[in-house]
């Protein structure tokens, strides 16, 4: 069994409150869930209203799937406009580790 994570560091546009944020964000994480099938929730940022961190794990047989999936969800959230991607960190571990 292979497990892979991807976090992405986001800053947002022009937004002002956490209810902006949150409208920007629930689309990108809806997008991630439904384009990868993995699961994606906002994992760090909470109180800042331009930053994010949203994370996307997935669980699968092979290491070539995980990595597959990893470098979609980080495609998807390069091609959206409202947000500047700083950084992506991943990881990928074999239950045998």
């Amino acid at each position: 069994m292979w497990i892979g994570w991807i976090e992405f560091d986001l800053l947002l546009g022009d937004v002002h409150s956490l209810k902006e944020k949150r409208g920007i964000l629930r689309p990108i994480i809806a997008e991630l869930s439904r384009r990868t099938e993995a699961a994606a929730s906002e994992v760090g940022e909470h109180d800042l209203h331009r930053r994010a961190v949203i994370g996307v794990a997935v669980v699968g047989s092979g290491a070539s799937h995980v990595r597959d999936v990893l470098d979609r969800a980080e495609r998807v959230m390069a091609d959206r406009p409202e947000i500047t991607l700083l950084s992506a960190r991943r990881g990928l571990h074999s239950s045998e580790d």
